[in-house]
């Protein structure tokens, strides 16, 4: 018998979302991020090149590598002083539980780390259990409230996200519950589409005002996050940093989200290595490197991403989906519910759907009670913990007493486009390609 082929074109998934538009008429909408396996310049692409006898590597038990993060310090008064360079993002209530938001909460603090309310608002167990928080503010403005603002420990203006730059949030109507809706100012059980685009400026010039505004707002105190996805980042870093950003924030394709239409988290935006590089030329260029901070998101999953960042030019790293899995997310747990949405430990990207077989990304009682806040808080706290051991052990290994002492020439490209890329000499040669 003929071995069956299938098209390299016209994959069985391919062919399987063409009969669902066929059958609907509508496109796909699903979370988590992006799912394809293709080939671009990843973290992976790039190692460290430790000490041997060109440098002395520092004894990990007894000489010290300071992971102390400060951010904020063009303009704020109060700039932000972290234990750890890692920090949980955006991610709001409605589309993370109760249970969720309020670990992520805790798990930061005893780590000695940030997080960040999202979009509708601040949930004010998120804000009695935080050491520091960030507050942002979206276009929705859903759940915005100046004396909420007032209490936060730094402002988060989001131009966009890298799952799904250029469009707004979506949280679907089965996410919408009394309490979100209360909060929200929304119909209940009502799908909630957020607009693409602040209603009060249209461009970097508008933006300045935003900017004040929000100063004014908080005594000049906090320090002005400015959060974008990555599209036109060498462009876009220079137009935050001209508008006051104290600290700018991109967020690569790899981001991940609550709910977004699919080809967004496919086909839209660049890359988080990519990223970084562009992001950290642009300050050069402007001589605000150092000055601004910079913040990197989307995709890191452990401390050797986010070591990589570093050495590239960026000051501290938010996670998102790793913080998630830390609280169980794809844990060969409730199997049952899993296959009930069509989905598997492992391989479940059903965020939107609001039956999270684990409790993360539900408002459902009985859901949302599976994930036990003390014992999430405490994984998330192990996770933090984790990487930033990591990050200290490559920094001491490079001979650094200070992981933001990492730079590029600690690492060596695997791959011809990620020397092409970054900047920096393929392994083997002192040739960096693409130039």
């Amino acid at each position: 018998m003929a071995e069956l082929q299938t098209s390299g074109i016209f994959a069985p998934g391919v062919i399987e979302d063409i009969q669902a538009k066929a059958e609907s008429g509508l496109y796909s909408i699903r979370g988590f991020g992006t799912l394809r396996e293709r080939r671009w310049a990843t973290f992976d692409d790039l190692t460290f090149l430790p000490c041997s006898l060109t440098r002395i590597p520092l004894e990990g038990y007894r000489e010290k590598c300071s992971t102390k993060t400060v951010l904020g310090t063009r303009f704020a008064k109060k700039p932000i002083e972290l234990d750890i360079p890692i920090m949980i993002t955006g991610m709001s209530w409605g589309a993370l539980s109760f249970n969720a938001k309020v670990a992520l909460a805790k798990g930061a603090a005893s780590a000695g780390s940030s997080n960040t309310t999202g979009d509708g608002g601040m949930l004010r167990a998120e804000r009695d259990n935080s050491r520091t928080l960030i507050y942002e503010v979206l276009p929705s403005r859903y759940g915005i409230n100046i004396h909420h603002m007032r209490e936060a420990d730094a402002i988060e203006l989001t131009i966009g996200q890298g799952a799904k730059p250029g469009t707004g949030g979506l949280l679907l109507g089965s996410k919408v519950s009394d309490r979100i809706a209360e909060q929200r100012d929304l119909p209940i059980g009502v799908d909630q589409r957020s607009p693409a685009r602040h209603p009060d400026f249209l461009g970097p010039d508008d933006m300045i005002i935003k900017v004040e505004e929000l100063r004014e707002a908080t005594d000049w105190q906090v320090p002005i996050f400015i959060k974008m996805g990555a599209s036109r980042v060498y462009d876009d870093v220079k137009l935050a940093a001209k508008a006051g950003a104290d600290v700018i924030v991109v967020d690569g394709m790899e981001g991940g989200t609550g709910a977004s239409p699919a080809i967004f988290q496919e086909h839209t935006g660049i890359p988080t290595l990519a990223a970084v590089c562009e992001a950290r030329l642009a300050l050069e260029d402007i001589g605000l490197y150092g000055e601004v901070q910079l913040i990197i998101s989307g995709g890191i999953r452990d401390g050797v991403d986010a070591a990589k960042a570093m050495a590239l030019g960026a000051d501290a790293c938010y996670i998102g989906t790793a913080s998630l899995i830390a609280l169980n997310c794809n844990k060969p747990i409730y199997e049952d519910d899993y296959r009930a949405i069509g989905a598997a430990p492992h391989a479940c990207h059903h965020c939107h759907t609001g039956r999270c077989p684990v409790g993360i990304t539900t408002q459902d009682p009985e859901l949302m009670n599976r994930l036990d806040i003390d014992q999430g808080a405490e994984r998330v706290r192990n996770l933090l913990r984790a990487m930033t051991l990591e990050i200290q052990m490559l920094a001491r290994s490079c001979g650094k007493s200070n992981i933001h002492h990492l730079e590029p020439e600690d690492l060596a490209a695997l791959t011809l486009d990620a020397s092409a890329v970054c900047g920096i000499p393929l392994a083997g040669t002192r040739k960096v390609f693409g130039k």
